[in-house]
């Protein structure tokens, strides 16, 4: 029997009201129920626990058994720069312009022309100003005031960021808004980088996701909804440093992803990431959730 589009696409669909739905009902069920849920229903198979295997399942085994406090500060997008600065020096990081409780707070006659806004406790928080005069504010406060209402913990059960004071934090606005801003993302396992994935593309319709081994050779990996660009990303010069600095930065976790910026042979620290994908995201092919998989060396519970 040949593929059946109209099937897949409605297969689709309800897979996707089932997960709204989870994530309304979500303060309902603790986490370890919360998370077999969802891993089943957006992954497509059933969570092991007692002897996970693959990348994903070896990430909800760390959501649930593996809890360092210092997570918490490293998920803050204003407190992990200090993590940061001890680590591998203050250069590395982006300059912070200021940080408020609230929008109304922000006192934008003391913010250059340019510059990028962000709220500390999740993701997609993110306001980029590069003209003043032209900024949308209400928009603005209506983006970031919602973001700081999220309980981005409750989403995906990623306890770190269940303690994380809401706050909007503004940065310096890197570059000239010309020059592609690329992200290499590490994956880094207890302080060895075995593989990194580049976003390029942003700004256009739809961001590239292309990953490559340690070694810079592309590897065909893909993720649910991500295109990869294939070419195009060339080895930066001082790529050997961002991999250096990536593994002192990871050096005390079983695995976290390490992201950085790398603009005209400079680099900025961007975040560290313990959950890719919440630890929820299929690989295509599939033989690669049980490669990075075997890369996890699973701690003692904690």
């Amino acid at each position: 029997m040949g593929y059946n589009k109209s099937i897949d696409f409605f297969k689709r669909k309800i897979r996707g009201i089932l997960i709204k739905l989870m994530f309304i009902i979500s303060s309902l069920f603790n986490d370890r129920t919360y998370i077999r849920i969802l891993f089943k229903i957006r992954t497509g198979y059933r969570l092991n626990l007692k002897t996970p295997k693959t990348f994903n399942e070896k990430l909800q085994w760390l959501k649930l058994y593996y809890r360092m406090p210092e997570q918490t500060k490293l998920v803050d997008k204003y407190a992990v720069k200090s993590y940061v600065k001890e680590k591998i020096g203050e250069v590395y990081t982006i300059a912070t312009l200021g940080v408020w409780d609230s929008f109304d707070e922000i006192d934008f006659d003391q913010l250059p022309d340019k510059f990028v806004l962000k709220t500390t406790h999740d993701q997609g928080g993110v306001v980029v100003c590069v003209n003043k005069e032209i900024f949308d504010y209400n928009k603005a406060k209506k983006k970031l005031t919602y973001h700081l209402t999220r309980n981005f913990y409750l989403k995906f059960r990623e306890w770190p960021y269940k303690n994380v004071k809401p706050r909007i934090i503004a940065e310096e606005f890197i570059g000239d808004g010309k020059s592609e801003l690329k992200d290499y993302k590490f994956y880094c396992f207890n302080g060895e980088a075995k593989l990194l994935f580049i976003a390029s593309g942003r700004g256009s319709r739809q961001t590239k996701f292309d990953f490559y081994d340690i070694d810079f050779n592309h590897l065909d990996i893909q993720r649910p909804n991500t295109v990869q660009a294939k070419e195009g990303n060339e080895i930066p010069e001082n790529y050997t440093k961002m991999v250096e600095l990536a593994e002192i930065l990871s050096a005390d976790f079983p695995h976290v992803r390490v992201d950085f910026y790398n603009l005209e042979g400079k680099i900025y620290f961007g975040e560290l990431t313990f959950y890719t994908g919440s630890g929820m995201k299929p690989f295509y092919p599939k033989k690669w959730d049980y490669t990075l998989g075997e890369y996890i060396k699973l701690p003692k519970k904690m």
